[in-house]
């Protein structure tokens, strides 16, 4: 779990308007939040996955059939 030391700026009606974190807090967000969208790519990705499979040098070869 991530502590966290929020400060917080308020509106003139008294209202949590802004949060300030330390850099290295809001460096470790953003590679919390860039780990979970990996996660979820991967599980829509295993979700289409029919099982196919092909060699990489079939790939290759498709691909250079490609350029002609």
């Amino acid at each position: 779990m991530i502590t966290l030391y929020p400060q917080y700026i308020k509106d003139t009606t008294g209202t949590n308007s802004f949060v300030i974190l330390p850099a290295e807090e809001f460096e470790t967000i953003i590679e919390e939040l860039e780990d979970l969208e990996d996660v979820r790519l991967y599980d829509e990705a295993k979700k289409e996955d029919d099982g196919e499979r092909i060699l990489f040098s079939e790939y290759v070869n498709g691909r250079k059939g490609e350029d002609n």
